[in-house]
């Protein structure tokens, strides 16, 4: 990530100056991200979540640029420690999931020689493929912002990024917000034949984790698991059964970080699509969020033109950012 390329006068660091993470880095690590990013600040306790606790954080992947006593870069290479579900660890596949330059460091390379020496690590480990940055479970940003970041979108296009696809981030507002009569109709229509809607019991979870699990991977499972693990309380999902007792879908927020105005994930099995229950999921999570006095709803990644993009869209949800998925591989 950039935000502007204005030269400094100030000595840039040079490769002796990269190198992995240590003790005492975090708060000027902090410090710089805020620095380079405002667009996208960092809190202490974020970074320690995302970063430092994850399973599969290295600290020699994490490269940090100093002069001095100074953190004025770095840029995150991760590959699986832990695999996502069974024994899978992706050996071919790297991820980076972010990288800045302080901005009196710009100008003269460093964010080349940072990200350079991020992906020579990662392939120092076998690491064929990398994605910016769609890195599960702890992802930062679903890709590049390339609007906020034009020069950081050049910088991954030079050394070998393409975008595999867009991510849509939206928004909506909730003040004011009710069910509408036609998503209660089909609320009522559903009802009648036997769906139900309701908050899960604890032993409701063992279909949940299963149809998150299998129908939309593992990470999702893992998502919920982690959140619930973390205390997130159950009323915040709603899960629907069909009338042979089926779990045909779920909807939530605060799954991530504890945001309660996040909303998702969501997820209806392919069968029951194009039916409304997606929908009536949706809207039962809104009314739960307002309920709870939420001034707004948003999430950060669908496919802007997928049904899931037309059903927010729908519910009064707009397109607030755009990110690119982004992948290098090696020549082969």
């Amino acid at each position: 990530m950039t935000v502007s390329t204005t030269p400094s006068h100030s000595r840039i660091p040079d490769i002796r100056d990269i190198r992995g993470f240590r003790a005492g880095d975090g708060p000027r690590l902090v410090a710089a991200w805020r620095r380079s990013a405002p667009a996208d600040p960092i809190t202490a306790d974020r970074f320690r979540s995302l970063v430092l606790l994850d399973a599969n954080f290295d600290p020699e992947g994490l490269r940090v640029a100093v002069d001095g006593d100074r953190v004025v870069g770095a840029a995150y290479a991760v590959r699986r420690l832990t695999p996502m579900a069974g024994t899978d660890l992706e050996p071919e596949q790297g991820w980076i999931p972010f990288f800045f330059v302080d901005p009196a460091a710009r100008g003269r390379g460093l964010g080349r020689r940072l990200l350079t020496d991020a992906l020579d690590w990662l392939q120092s480990h076998g690491r064929t493929r990398v994605d910016f940055s769609s890195y599960t479970p702890n992802y930062v940003f679903p890709g590049l912002d390339a609007e906020a970041y034009p020069e950081a979108a050049g910088l991954l296009g030079s050394l070998g990024f393409r975008t595999l696809y867009e991510a849509a981030a939206m928004d909506r507002r909730l003040v004011g917000y009710r069910v509408p009569e036609e998503v209660a109709g089909r609320l009522d229509e559903l009802t009648a034949r036997g769906h139900r809607f309701a908050t899960p019991s604890d032993d409701d979870l063992v279909d949940l984790f299963a149809l998150a699990g299998t129908h939309f991977g593992p990470d999702w499972a893992r998502t919920i698991r982690d959140c619930l693990t973390a205390g997130t309380p159950l009323d915040r999902i709603v899960v629907a059964r069909d009338p042979s007792g089926r779990m045909t879908g779920w909807a939530m927020h605060g799954a991530f970080e504890s945001v309660d105005e996040r909303f998702g994930p969501i997820g209806v099995l392919e069968d029951m699509r194009g039916t409304g229950l997606g929908e009536v999921l949706l809207h039962l999570v809104l009314e739960r969020m307002r309920a709870r006095r939420a001034h707004s709803a948003w999430f950060l990644w669908t496919g802007e033109q997928s049904p899931a993009g037309h059903l927010y869209r729908k519910a009064g949800f707009t397109t607030t950012r755009r990110f690119r998925v982004m992948r290098r591989e090696a020549a082969r």
